[in-house]
């Protein structure tokens, strides 16, 4: 029996991923039931839990309660592992497990480590995981550090390291789940250090541990990294600062966003903003007073979201990026693919278009059987839905109101936006044996 089930691993490491998350939520909602995770000691309602606990280990953001003042300090630490078993990844996090314990990284272990890290061969898999829990907790260390010179002198020491640590964990996994209130970061507007700090930190998390060895290993010498880690830093360096750009213009003079703060807050807030869309879920500005322009804008880059193998969401921007490239090339009638004078794969352009595919109809589909159950305005619901299919978790406050039918099937997309639609689909998708022939050309008359 246990010859059977390694040999099942083997064969589909998406299986073990899509079942070792689902396993994670569930525990975690079971735990966030018990009367000692919440501050009332009442034991929690199971739908709402269950929410809970799949934002924090599809590290989304949304939720139907107040982060802060729900749920009690036992609640709390819960709800900071999940995020970083989450945000992780629950390979990375076993094999942390094994390696304490001085056990071997099994071949079947290794398979799955690959799949969860998008990474092409098994060369070095283990060094690469102690390269991921090694940057991410340096780099967690230092956020905490830094978010430690506001929180410490605001709530006293043990408060302020719990919250520095809290934070910097939420930011890095791209979380968004704060406990300062229930107005998110919209009290610290003024305060560069806390949103730029945080800010970094969605933005590291956001590119990728492939990303961090290009740039340790190369400096600052760009030529040299890989085309992956090109398009990545080219594509967020854009999004980031274009979304900032439009958020400023056309929010300026919003009373009900950035109208009331001075210049530079104004701009920290836009940054920030921008950032956070990335999928991070914090907010400093009000999203259900943003105009409808801002909103689209939003959403729009929930949908594109962060880079592979990092612990942010969405579509993914090298996924966006190839597409594009795609047209370019065949605008320019280029035989092939080519960008930064490498040739694109063509099986990759077919993996680009089926995700980006599946994505939008998701989005569709969950989107229009909402609007059809709840009375609010198709934006919001687009919004709230984008939102969880990117696992970003930022809401125009929505979530705490949806009816139980409407939250199931947002936990079953934020579920899929933290696998991965391509993953499901293979974890339960049975191989064919190829075919040792291949059919006649057919011809399809396109544009």
């Amino acid at each position: 029996m246990k010859t059977i089930r390694k040999k099942r691993i083997i064969d589909n490491p998406s299986l073990y991923l899509v079942l070792g998350f689902f396993t994670v939520i569930i525990i975690g909602s079971f735990l966030l039931m018990l009367p000692i995770s919440s501050a009332d000691g009442s034991v929690g309602n199971y739908i709402d839990c269950l929410f809970v606990s799949t934002s924090n280990v599809c590290v989304t953001g949304l939720t139907p309660v107040v982060t802060a003042s729900h749920w009690s300090t036992f609640g709390h630490v819960v709800i900071i592992v999940l995020i970083q078993i989450g945000g992780l990844g629950i390979m990375t996090m076993s094999t942390l497990m094994a390696l304490i314990l001085g056990k071997r990284i099994t071949l079947s272990s290794r398979l799955v480590i690959k799949e969860q890290l998008s990474t092409d061969n098994m060369k070095g898999l283990v060094k690469l995981i102690k390269y991921v829990l090694a940057s991410t907790f340096i780099i967690e260390l230092i956020g905490a550090a830094l978010l430690s010179i506001t929180f410490i002198p605001e709530y006293g020491l043990g408060k302020g390291i719990w919250y520095s640590i809290f934070h910097s964990i939420s930011s890095f996994c791209n979380a968004g789940f704060d406990i300062l209130g229930d107005s998110s970061l919209t009290n610290y507007n003024s305060n560069a250090l806390v949103m730029l700090t945080i800010a970094g930190l969605i933005i590291l998390g956001g590119l990728g541990f492939n990303v961090y060895m290009n740039i340790t290993a190369y400096k600052f010498n760009f030529k040299k990294y890989s085309l992956h880690a090109k398009i990545v830093l080219i594509g967020t360096g854009f999004l980031i600062v274009s979304v900032a750009v439009f958020i400023f213009i056309a929010e300026y003079n919003n009373p009900g966003t950035l109208g009331g703060l001075n210049t530079k807050d104004k701009t920290i807030a836009s940054f920030f903003q921008s950032v956070t869309l990335r999928t991070a879920g914090y907010y400093s500005i009000d999203q259900a007073a943003l105009k409808d322009s801002s909103a689209i804008v939003s959403i729009l880059t929930m949908f594109i979201g962060g880079a592979p193998a990092s612990t942010a969401g969405g579509l993914k921007i090298t996924t966006l990026a190839l597409l594009i490239i795609t047209v370019v090339n065949e605008v320019k009638r280029n035989e092939n693919i080519v960008v930064f004078n490498k040739s694109i794969r063509t099986e990759q352009v077919f993996k680009a278009i089926t995700v980006f595919i599946i994505f939008t109809f998701w989005v569709l589909f969950v989107s229009l059987v909402i609007i059809i159950i709840e009375p609010f305005p198709p934006l919001d619901v687009f919004y709230e839905v984008v939102s969880a299919t990117a696992t970003v978790g930022i809401s125009r406050g929505i979530t705490p109101e949806l009816a139980n039918i409407s939250k199931l099937l947002i936990i079953l997309t934020m579920y899929l936006g933290r696998v991965g639609m391509l993953t499901l689909l293979f974890a339960f998708s049975k191989d064919k044996k190829k075919k040792q022939y291949k059919e006649a050309y057919g011809n399809i008359i396109l544009g």
